[in-house]
């Protein structure tokens, strides 16, 4: 019995942590529950089938009111199952119609400062209060402790079975060879259960461990969406004295858009370009280029498919109700909804030279969002979409850098819009409104008169070194101490390798782009006058008028 209710605790453990776990606030669905049909098994199965479903739902309400402290108690052990058990899991095992699926795939390794969360435990504890985060702090310290526990056990069982092993090799009379051999064996059987449970308690550690966000700058607000600050104010309202239109309207007129033909053909939330609002596009996106590739960004077009590790690893959830991620079904790819996804994976595993930082990317693609629980007025037309294109920047930089490159990402953005004569406000987003990789987010907000508000255009986050722990990403600094060559003309006063900080931002989100243009630049007849930087980028149109019918 007590070996069967170590089964089921660890199991339940490791489905209550799933179901906890959070990435940017999207709770993670790991367990599924499907019914087994009766044809697949004779009686006898799935009499025994239910039996054993039933003891595992009561052992499962029993340890699900066992204290976390209960964890000591109940060491982290699969043993042998009673034979009946052992007969009911063998028959959910083989087929694919599994009863309980407890997500036994391996967690994949972040390289997270556990000491430093231990040392700084109450700020950790208050960030996770200031930014909402339901990421259990306690739990994450009882499982490291438990682990760096079970990690001595286990060197201490390799060090006894090395001793045994030394004996062996030198003369030793044959009953105390005999003796040493039951030994050795004895050691080999417990180290391998216990290696076992190291695994499994190393994945339940990461898993709960990833759900704590980043760390918050001192300087961010405090409170909900409602407590963000305005930094900065450009530009004025443009005067309209006419009836305003919105640009759903607009477009409608001026024969720019078809969202009824693209919701038959897609679905709702998606569009057709068309005319001169294609130029707009193509325009958009080869101006910004252009202008962020004058600060010294290097061009990019990325994969518009990831795979789901990377996208996990970014700090988005692929999986859950309210996921924000288009997953393909039978695989292990996402469509990404930011090109910082494919552009913070092109260093992924590297440790990088001090000499190429920092690593300044602007990068153009399609991005597809699901937009889940999204609708209203708000969201009519183009302001929320499925699929989108976007010009993102992304920086790689040392750490003690990563502020100063924040501020220039902002002064980039806040360049680009007031070149296109939009009126916005830049804010500092509160603790509530950050996702998990951000350390610190500005957000633009520009003037949009149809709408009658302000709505969001772009942001700039700096996730500190949160993705490149994911990801893997290294650069070595170099050494001030001069080098020490040895005899096979290798240094050995290379400085350790150190985590970069990444940071991105939006240049232009096309749809909001042309949501602001069209409704700022209406004139009284209809038409929309195209802001003198984009002219050229547009084969010289100047202005967007009614087609004649």
């Amino acid at each position: 019995m007590n070996q069967f209710l170590s089964f089921v605790f660890l199991h339940t453990l490791e489905v209550e942590m799933s179901l906890q776990c959070c990435f940017g606030g999207t709770t993670i669905q790991a367990l599924k529950l499907a019914s087994i049909p009766s044809r697949m098994y004779s009686s006898s199965s799935l009499r025994s089938s239910t039996a054993i479903s039933r003891r595992l739902t009561l052992f499962k309400t029993l340890t699900v009111t066992l204290s976390r402290n209960s964890i000591r108690r109940f060491p982290f052990l699969i043993r042998a199952l009673s034979s009946p058990a052992a007969a009911a899991q063998s028959v959910v095992d083989s087929t694919t119609t599994a009863s309980l699926d407890y997500s036994v795939k391996p967690q994949w390794k972040a390289a997270i400062d556990f000491k430093s969360i231990l040392e700084n435990k109450t700020a950790v504890a208050a960030n996770l209060n200031n930014r909402n985060s339901n990421a259990n702090l306690e739990l994450v310290i009882e499982l490291y402790e438990r682990l760096s526990e079970l990690q001595k056990e286990v060197e201490e069982l390799r060090y006894e079975r090395n001793t045994v092993a030394n004996k062996m090799k030198g003369k030793v009379e044959p009953l105390e060879r005999q003796k040493l051999i039951e030994e050795g064996k004895s050691l080999k059987e417990r180290l391998l259960t216990l290696e076992e449970d190291l695994v499994k308690l190393t994945d339940a550690l990461q898993r709960e461990a990833q759900c704590i966000p980043n760390m918050t700058h001192p300087d961010v607000p405090i409170g909900g969406e409602d407590s963000s600050t305005i930094r900065k104010t450009v530009g004025a309202p443009h005067q309209l004295t006419f009836p305003i239109k919105d640009h759903v309207q607009l477009g409608k007129e001026l024969d720019l858009f078809d969202f009824d033909a693209a919701a038959e053909v897609s679905g709702s939330k998606f569009y057709y370009l068309k005319n001169e609002a294609v130029l707009l596009e193509m325009g958009l996106i080869n101006w910004t280029l252009s202008e962020v590739m004058k600060r010294g960004f290097t061009p990019l077009t990325t994969p518009e498919i990831a795979r789901s590790l990377v996208v996990e690893k970014c700090g988005f959830q692929p999986r859950g109700d309210n996921t924000q991620v288009y997953s393909i079904e039978g695989t292990d790819q996402c469509l990404i909804g930011t090109a910082e996804i494919p552009v913070g994976g092109i260093h992924m595993d590297s440790i990088l030279a001090d000499s190429s930082l920092p690593l300044k990317y602007v990068a153009y693609s399609h991005c597809f969002r699901t937009e889940a629980g999204a609708a209203g007025a708000a969201t009519r037309g183009l302001y929320r979409v499925h699929q989108f294109s976007k010009v993102e920047m992304f920086i790689l930089c040392r750490p003690e850098e990563s502020n100063a490159y924040h501020e220039e990402l902002i002064e980039i953005e806040e360049d680009l819009f007031s070149k296109l004569g939009l009126h916005f406000k830049t804010l500092d987003m509160a603790t509530g409104d950050l996702g998990a990789p951000a350390y610190r987010k500005y957000d633009i907000e520009a003037w949009m008169p149809g709408l009658g508000r302000y709505g969001e255009i772009s942001s700039a986050s700096n996730c500190t070194d949160y993705q490149s722990r994911r990801l893997g990403i290294r650069y070595r600094p170099e050494s001030t101490n001069p080098a020490t060559n040895t005899k096979k003309g290798k240094s050995r006063n290379l400085s350790p390798p150190e985590f970069v900080h990444t940071l991105n931002a939006t240049a232009c989100a096309v749809p909001r782009m042309i949501v602001c243009l069209l409704e700022n630049y209406q004139q009284e007849d209809g038409s929309v006058v195209i802001p003198e930087p984009l002219r050229p980028f547009m084969g010289g149109i100047q202005v967007i008028t009614a087609k004649l019918k």
